[in-house]
């Protein structure tokens, strides 16, 4: 009954090897060197050490032999019983040992009882656990900036769970995720792999769908051209689920590098938005030249005329009064992703005709009407007079004087009253 118990035993826990090295895929090598570790490492415990015995391990039939080595001395001159034999020991196994000479018996590992083979099960799973994570976080990290497919199998307030086509596990936290997308458990959906964490040897796969990465890598599969290298991409800005501006470059003449990537009726690019949830997709030539650039950036609206701060990167662009609303866009949105792309602080400003230039006042004259505090705020931003104020785009002095929207309008009321007297 002992015997059947331990044959069960040794059965049961190459099982679990096999189990492990389809499952896992795990190569035979490797699996081969974390089996013999982990029973060398047993081994060594019981006997001190490991140095004489010989583990062979065959994993594709599902079994494992050990054999220990000592060498037959006199009777009564064993000084190590695990690496020396006496010689009527040694003839017991066969009849014509002499001294001197090594024998070698196979060890029949459950005669060394339960907690040796329990103790050898524990080494091999931690083994087993490292080295899976290693190849998880091997895998994963070679891949940073792969678009993957995934299922949904979790949704959490925080985080999404999702599970590969080998069902590992990954995370798509919610920063990462667009605001309007919807995750049913079950459906698969398309993510970048952004970075994988490897904290306590416990790899952590970080998957994002806001990433300008993310766009980068749906461009190119729907753009051969820029798979050939005939196209490159040089800069992307998002805000993801509303819009994006894409600078693009062609490296032959011959060909319109935003025709390229929009695609005859925008075909190349519809299906790019739908997968973004009807993410708006703004493709404009690179160019070197920063004045050029801001003002592609800032299309539809025309500009006047550019002071840029090459040193500073600040950019002030006076457009016609028509055009200040198209540069800024809904929300500010537009001249902030022309700001993001082009990696200059755009400040938009209505053209002032020549003949009102002269009719000026200063905002500290206003200091009956207007706080004092709100007036230094407009003042930071360097806007000193009323005209400046006045011809100032409303939403730039929300955003950077910080000021309410109603304190704004209390302002640009009491300015205009003065010019209309």
């Amino acid at each position: 009954m002992a015997a059947r118990k331990s044959d069960s035993e040794q059965i049961s826990l190459i099982d679990t090897f096999r189990e492990f090295k389809d499952t896992k895929n795990i190569d035979r090598t490797t699996l081969v060197s974390v089996l013999e570790e982990s029973f060398r490492n047993v081994l060594a415990k019981l006997f001190g050490s490991d140095e004489n015995f010989d583990v062979i391990v065959n994993p594709d039939k599902g079994d494992f032999e050990i054999y220990r080595n000592r060498i037959v001395v006199a009777d009564g001159e064993v000084a190590d019983e695990n690496k020396q034999i006496a010689l009527k020991d040694a003839l017991a196994i066969e009849p014509d040992y002499e001294v001197g000479e090594e024998v070698s018996e196979p060890v029949n590992f459950a005669k060394f009882g339960r907690r040796a083979i329990l103790n050898l099960r524990q080494t091999l799973a931690s083994k087993v656990l490292e080295l899976e994570h290693d190849t998880l976080y091997n895998k994963y990290k070679d891949r940073v900036g792969q678009v993957v497919v995934a299922e949904v199998y979790q949704v959490w307030k925080r985080e999404v769970l999702m599970i590969d086509d080998e069902n590992n596990e990954l995370i798509l936290p919610k920063s990462e995720q667009i605001p309007a997308d919807i995750y049913r458990k079950g459906e698969t959906m398309r993510a970048v792999i952004l970075r994988v964490d490897n904290e306590n040897n416990n790899p952590k796969m970080i998957l994002s769908r806001t990433s300008p990465m993310f766009l980068e890598r749906l461009l190119e599969m729907e753009v051969p051209e820029i798979g050939d290298g005939l196209i490159a991409i040089r800069r992307i800005a998002r805000l993801p689920g509303e819009r994006a501006k894409i600078a693009v470059e062609s490296f032959d003449d011959r060909i319109d590098p935003v025709g390229a990537c929009v695609g005859v009726k925008g075909n190349r690019v519809h299906g790019i938005v739908h997968e973004l949830c009807n993410e708006n997709i703004d493709v404009v030539n690179y160019t070197t030249n920063v004045q050029l650039f801001i003002q592609r950036a800032l299309s539809p609206a025309r500009i006047s005329s550019i002071n840029v701060n090459e040193e500073e990167h600040k950019a002030e662009v006076y457009l016609h009064p028509e055009d200040v609303s198209l540069a800024i866009g809904r929300g500010g949105m537009n001249i902030k992703l022309a700001s993001m792309l082009t990696e200059y602080t755009i400040d938009v400003f209505r053209e002032v005709p020549e003949d009102q230039v002269d009719e000026d006042i200063y905002l500290d004259e206003f200091s009956d009407e207007i706080d004092q505090w709100v007036i230094d705020a407009i003042k930071s931003i360097g806007l000193d007079t009323a005209k400046a104020v006045l011809n100032a785009p409303r939403e730039m002095l929300v955003e950077k004087a910080d000021l309410e929207e109603e304190t704004v309008d209390q302002v640009l009321n009491v300015l205009r009253a003065e010019f209309e007297q």
